[in-house]
């Protein structure tokens, strides 16, 4: 008997499986399959993925766990309109028109849909979570602690915005939990939205930016957007904000405040916005050090685990890191709404059905791989089928193939086994790069990617070399933790009083260019054999040959796309991009062999504006 728990509705959607046992069976996001980013909508592609793999293990279905309960979120938007009436009305209006007419019946909009896929579903087996308990149940029960605290912060679930938990074996008992209005998350998000990007999407755009301003509004926001007190809990000043109470992020005061209105998405981002920047993403940093202190005193446990949009800030995660209070750091990899599908079948299995839970040499997560994979011979049968010329390659071929022309300037789509599951592509849907061409990483972002010129890229780095490069001891498998470059690799930089600001992005400051962002962080993936022998094996041959062992490893999607599922969505990018080599599975396609004909054989790409 197997669980399939479900977030969809709001963005993000996803299912999981586990088995009764809590192994995680597979997991995806559902815009992998419609390839529409982020995708709200019920996860009818995903489930079906599940069932298939149920069925391969010969599992039967006895639960559906929804990641929240609708309700209760009715409940705060009622609550939350008619404690600021008449002000927000023109948000008030549409959002009721969208729950009456469809999110109010989410119970029987699950049921009918469910039953669509799943012959033998009957509602008694639809069960609801809660929000931050799913986001909970996703960091601990897969992590390899025993004991951990657990801290959740996001934008909102149904009431909770950041919360604290206690996990003990097969048991999680909240702390205390801040609810909404008061967010971390919407706090950072109305500086996304202020910045000129998209809330929900542009926080990493946000945190990219930062390094290249000065925190001098830093003060500003503590003294008078937020009150932090000395255990880390706080209020926002609700006087400069309108997400409660309009279609805006932030109010007119929030505008006065600063001196400057919000950018628009396509302006140029000037000194002052990277300033801001900055600056929030430095008080940001303060509240959540503020937090992990004082669980420590609190509770003297020396693990901690992290869910929740939040928790996606690998700047910040760093710094949880430096501040040296826990011994041992876990953070979900799908941490977003994503990851509650997960969570939500793992709570229902032991918080409810009391299942014994096993620890695991790393975790439970299977570095992520959980998603659809291909056969060579379903490879073939496609490439054949476009009569698109390729090489069959063995993995030893393979690898040593592709560390050569990586290491002659290449750029790589490497498209291997499982698919990942969450915001990062771990190795098995990548683009692949040399660190140390200068120029590579404008010709990945602009002529690949498609995104802004001073967005970093990670390093891939082989396990047991990160300590050297970045000083850091231990694993970071799930690219969530950022480091500076060790000084051994630093250059000096010639400073150039004429640069300012973004013009600083082309500036040579390491041996490894292409992943050196301008404060000389690093979003650091290391790859183990153990977790992922193919790339762990290609990283190894290029290492052999240029005595670096790293690669740039980026996902394997362009802007405002979400990350390759099939063979046809990597052959598609590679068509349309600047990508030269294509690694499909133990197929090399190379761009040269490509048939003059062979993009009317493909749509252009269909991007949604992230």
């Amino acid at each position: 008997m197997a669980i399939i728990g479900i977030s969809c509705f709001y963005h993000d959607s996803a299912a999981a499986l586990i088995s009764k046992s809590g192994e995680v069976l597979a997991a995806a996001q559902e815009e992998r399959f419609s390839r529409r980013k982020y995708d709200e909508r019920f996860p009818f592609c995903s489930i079906d993925y599940c069932l298939k793999v149920a069925k391969e293990h010969q599992e039967d279905i006895s639960a559906y766990v929804y990641y929240e309960k609708p309700i209760r979120v009715f409940m705060r938007l009622l609550e939350t309109y008619f404690n600021t009436a008449p002000r927000g009305i023109s948000s008030f209006i549409p959002s009721m028109q969208t729950w009456v007419g469809e999110k109010l019946f989410t119970r029987e909009n699950l049921v009918e849909r469910i039953s669509r896929l799943d012959e033998d579903f009957s509602e008694d087996k639809l069960y609801f979570s809660e929000h931050h308990l799913s986001h909970a149940a996703s960091a601990f029960f897969p992590s390899p602690f025993k004991e951990a605290i657990v801290l959740c912060m996001d934008a909102v679930g149904e009431w909770a915005t950041t919360s604290a938990w206690m996990g003990k074996g097969n048991e999680l008992q909240q702390i205390w939990e801040i609810n909404f209005p008061h967010s971390i998350g919407l706090l950072y998000s109305s500086f996304t939205y202020f910045c000129g990007f998209k809330v929900n999407s542009g926080e990493y755009k946000l945190m990219g930016l930062a390094p290249y301003g000065k925190p001098i509004y830093k003060d500003k926001i503590l003294n008078n957007l937020i009150n932090i007190k000395e255990d880390g809990s706080f209020k926002l000043n609700m006087k400069y904000f309108k997400y409660h109470r309009g279609l805006r992020m932030i109010s007119s005061k929030f505008i006065k405040l600063f001196g400057h209105k919000p950018r628009e998405p396509e302006e140029v981002i000037t000194q002052f916005y990277m300033d801001i920047a900055a600056s929030i993403q430095s008080a940001t940093e303060s509240i959540i050090l503020k937090i992990t202190s004082n669980l420590k005193q609190s509770y003297d446990i020396d693990n901690l685990c992290l869910a929740g949009g939040v928790a996606l800030n690998c700047v910040a995660n760093g710094k949880i890191i430096d501040q040296n209070c826990f011994q041992n750091l876990w953070i979900q990899p799908a941490a977003g709404d994503a990851g509650g599908a997960l969570g939500c079948a793992l709570a229902h299995l032991y918080t409810n059905e009391k299942s014994t839970r096993e620890l695991y040499k790393y975790d439970q997560m299977k570095s992520t791989y959980l998603g659809p994979e291909f056969s060579e011979n379903q490879i073939k049968n496609y490439l054949e089928d476009l009569k698109l010329p390729y090489e069959y390659l063995d993995d030893n071929q393979l690898s040593t193939k592709v560390a050569n022309l990586l290491s002659k300037g290449k750029v790589v789509g490497w498209f291997q086994g499982r698919m990942e599951y969450g915001p990062r592509a771990l190795g098995n849907r990548s683009i692949l790069g040399d660190p140390r061409v200068i120029d590579m990483q404008k010709k990945m972002n602009i002529k690949i990617k498609n995104r802004e010129s001073f967005r970093p890229f990670a390093p891939a780095i082989l396990n047991g070399h990160q300590n050297e490069y970045f000083n850091l001891k231990d694993e970071s498998p799930y690219m969530l933790i950022t480091r500076s470059l060790s000084d051994q690799f630093l250059k000096e930089v010639n400073d150039n009083e004429e640069l300012r600001g973004i013009e600083k992005v082309n500036q040579i400051r390491s041996e490894l260019p292409a992943i050196t962002h301008i404060d000389n962080s690093c979003r650091v993936q290391t790859v183990s054999e153990e977790r992922n022998p193919k790339f762990y094996s290609l990283i190894n041959e290029f290492y052999q040959l240029t005595n670096c062992p790293l690669l740039i490893n980026t996902s394997y999607n362009v802007r405002g796309e979400p990350i390759v599922c099939t063979p046809e969505d990597a052959l598609r990018c590679f068509v349309n991009t600047e990508i030269d080599i294509l690694a499909l599975g133990s197929f090399l396609i190379t761009k040269e062999a490509l048939p003059q004909n062979i993009n009317s054989k493909f749509l252009k790409l269909n991007l949604i504006d992230d």
